[in-house]
């Protein structure tokens, strides 16, 4: 869910995906506070983990993996991310998912298994992929009100994983794991108030208001989508100062897309004053996290020695990693500065 603008060759990003906001400028080195997502520590994350690799897989401690996966959804991690995390989950604490997955066969009998039962299939954990049969077992989960479930249903919808692709019950879903209070499901209903997706009329206050449910739950998507509302107007007055605070909280816990627009914010000066060092280092922390966006923007800078050395090698570096995943800027850049050096 992405929607992006372009400024000359240089690229912003809009993502959508108690809240604390003060004015103070970041301090010490910038690189120090930007803690990325493969630095979470799983026992800060779930601290309620007792498994360890002299036990056998205890079924009341089934759980644990549920509460995980959902501690990690709830703070905004994107899918794939969380999918990470699991697997170093089992392979920090010695869980064998073969045998999780077997035990699984035979006792999907609850809602959290079914739904984990489901997670195996859907990621091919342990077992070949299979979408189709991990969208029957989200089904049958989510019809015991299983949050979790609901959402994932609302994602298969929404994408046509498992399933033919239909927003509308896409929304459905999402709704209903919103309405619990799940903040994923909270930034997927803004989402879809903000860009009015099929049959949900347009609504930015309803956007801003889910984004500030789901940020107050501490989802730091829609901490960086609410920075993208008061930075552009969208359904709440436009507040630069506000929109810097939120990105660099957003920044701060590991979103990549927070760490890339923080550094743009000090490239052009939004919400403070122009810092090009600082906006090196935030691109190049967003990059070194494969946001191609953020990619492109550190190659124009070494490109062009804009608050840095220039450095051709690495602008082509940094130009082809973000084309490379498809960015259409990056793609013209670098050619548009091939041809140059061929005209040399």
């Amino acid at each position: 869910m992405q929607d992006t603008e372009e400024y000359t060759n240089e690229q912003e990003f809009n993502d959508s995906t108690s809240l604390s906001t003060n004015n103070s400028e970041l301090q010490g080195d910038l690189s120090q506070l930007i803690k990325n997502f493969n630095k979470i520590n799983i026992k800060e994350i779930d601290p309620m983990i007792r498994l360890n690799k002299q036990e056998n897989f205890p079924i009341e401690d089934f759980n644990i993996i549920y509460e995980f996966i959902f501690k990690l959804m709830n703070k905004g991690l994107k899918i794939n991310s969380v999918k990470q995390k699991v697997i170093e989950y089992f392979n920090n604490y010695n869980l064998n998912s073969k045998e999780i997955y077997n035990w699984l066969i035979d006792n999907h009998n609850n809602s959290n298994y079914i739904f984990i039962f489901g997670y195996f299939s859907y990621y091919g954990i342990a077992v070949n992929e299979n979408i189709e049969k991990a969208f029957n077992l989200f089904i049958n989960a989510s019809e015991e009100n299983h949050i979790l479930a609901q959402y994932f249903v609302g994602h298969c919808y929404r994408y046509g994983n498992g399933i033919m692709k239909n927003e509308k019950l896409a929304f459905k879903y999402y709704e209903k794991s919103a309405n619990k209070n799940f903040s994923s499901g909270q930034v997927s209903i803004g989402y879809f108030y903000e860009k009015g997706i099929v049959s949900v009329k347009k609504d930015f206050k309803k956007a801003v208001y889910w984004y500030e449910k789901a940020a107050n739950n501490g989802n730091l998507m829609a901490i960086y989508n609410l920075g993208n509302c008061y930075r552009n107007g969208i359904g709440i007055e436009k507040d630069y100062n506000k929109s810097f605070e939120l990105y660099k909280q957003s920044a701060e816990g590991g979103y990549s897309s927070g760490i890339m627009m923080l550094g743009y914010c000090y490239n052009n000066g939004i919400g403070t004053k122009t810092d090009k060092q600082k906006a090196f280092k935030l691109y190049q922390n967003a990059a070194n996290l494969g946001h191609d966006i953020a990619q492109n923007n550190l190659a124009l800078m070494y490109e062009t020695g804009d608050g840095i050395s220039k450095d051709i090698d690495k602008a082509i570096y940094w130009y082809e990693k973000s084309a490379n995943q498809g960015n259409g800027l990056a793609m013209n850049n670098l050619n548009n500065l091939q041809k140059k050096i061929n005209n040399l």
